[in-house]
């Protein structure tokens, strides 16, 4: 059993917008107990702590939950090798050919390229990542043991999705079994990709993937980049089997471009759908392309996340690897300026926690939360995420994993 007394951490309290349309964030001083990686008492920072519990003074930093990396690609990324640049291309398959081209000569680097990018997300405050890794007729799953093995070295301070990914196409060679065998080797999710502009074959592509996942009794993300009424057809689709099968709540759409792409009457119709069958959506917040519509999909409930996607890497040469950095951008691109707005959106990079509710009222911490926090010197979370400040130490389970309180 262990516990700890965190003194002096500063937590929001409510948020309110004065007669001038002016919002505000109050915060406050309290000193939180942990036992054994939990919240068990959390009481006002004027009260004197008297006992013989070990004692950290955290200096009025902001505390808030700790950040979770939802779109990744440990296995791509060129950090540790130096700089490169891109090679451009015309489409998704030019890409795609290129990659295949370097697979093998960077599969002997992946636990050393992962490790670099798992410490610099961490860095950041991110202490869940959700990877996919290929697993392709090229390598077959020398990249996943790779990631696996990276993983393996940071236990105890992140934890991790690994999602057999078919970048190069399921519906060819041995790839179904491939990604079979991915799943008995260390993946725990079952990814796709592109049923129609890769696999040329929707229907058969999501039954083989529904069939995949549930001989492993395993969740599902597929990464559907392909637009327009394409898109929303195989998401619908996806939909229907995800009702017939009853996978309801086990299954997410990363990018998912095309519902960003359809009349707003349509994209609300699919997001019903979505919200019924608790499907999420994953989004890297792309610059450069339609966005899924997050606002309209957050009034109908559905569950939003952002990554970073595979920052760095033979697809693209931007990015820090900082999730915070996609809704700075997220806020800027939809107009989000004032304090509650901005604040509000923290719960796509924390799992959903937001320190404070649409109310302003306090809803984080709460008795019993795991001891995950991110501290910064910011003055409130909308700080934070307009001026993406500092991380100044990251806590998982009542220990710091990353950084130093002075």
């Amino acid at each position: 059993m262990t516990e700890k007394w965190l003194l002096n951490v500063k937590l929001e309290t409510e948020s309110y917008t004065d007669n001038d349309n002016y919002s505000y964030t109050n915060t406050d001083i309290f000193h939180i107990k942990i036992k054994d990686g939990k919240i068990k008492k959390i009481v006002d920072g004027n009260q004197k702590i008297y006992d013989s519990i070990e004692k950290q003074d955290f200096k009025n930093l902001l505390a808030l939950p700790a950040f979770k990396e939802m779109h990744n690609h440990l296995d791509k990324t060129y950090m540790g090798l130096g700089w490169k640049s891109v090679i451009p291309v015309n489409n998704l398959k030019e890409r795609l050919k290129l990659e295949v081209a370097e697979l093998n000569s960077l599969s002997d680097s992946t636990v050393d390229r992962a490790t670099h990018m798992i410490e610099t997300l961490l860095s950041y405050g991110a202490t869940h990542i959700r990877t996919h890794v290929n697993i392709d007729p090229y390598i077959g799953l020398k990249n996943l043991e790779g990631v696996v093995e990276a993983l393996d070295k940071f236990r105890g301070k992140i934890t991790s999705d690994i999602i057999a990914f078919p970048q190069h196409g399921l519906m060819r060679d041995n790839v179904p079994e491939l990604m079979r065998e991915a799943m008995r080797s260390g993946a725990t999710m079952v990814g796709g990709l592109d049923p129609a502009g890769i696999d040329g074959h929707i229907e058969e592509s999501l039954q083989t993937t529904l069939e995949i996942a549930n001989e492993f009794n395993t969740d599902v993300d597929f990464h559907i980049h392909d637009g327009g009424h394409v898109g929303w057809y195989t998401i619908d689709k996806w939909i229907d089997l995800v009702e017939q099968s009853e996978w309801k709540g086990k299954s997410s759409i990363s990018h998912a471009f095309s519902i960003g792409e359809i009349p707003t009457v349509k994209a609300s119709q699919l997001a019903e759908r979505l919200k019924k069958n608790n499907i999420s959506i994953m989004s890297t917040i792309p610059i450069n392309h339609t966005l899924p519509p997050i606002d309209l999909l957050d009034q109908y409930g559905v569950s939003v996340h952002l990554g970073c996607d595979g920052f760095y890497d033979s697809w693209g040469p931007f990015g820090t690897g900082d999730v915070l950095e996609k809704l700075t951008t997220f806020c800027d691109l939809t107009g989000k300026k004032d304090e509650i707005s901005i604040a509000q959106t923290l719960k796509y990079i924390t799992g959903g926690i937001t320190p404070l509710n649409k109310e302003g009222k306090q809803v984080w911490p709460k008795i019993d939360d795991e001891a995950d926090f991110v501290f910064t010197d910011a003055v409130s979370s909308a700080h934070l995420i307009a001026r993406r400040l500092p991380r100044e130490a990251v806590m998982v389970n009542g220990n710091i994993v990353y950084g130093t309180v002075k």
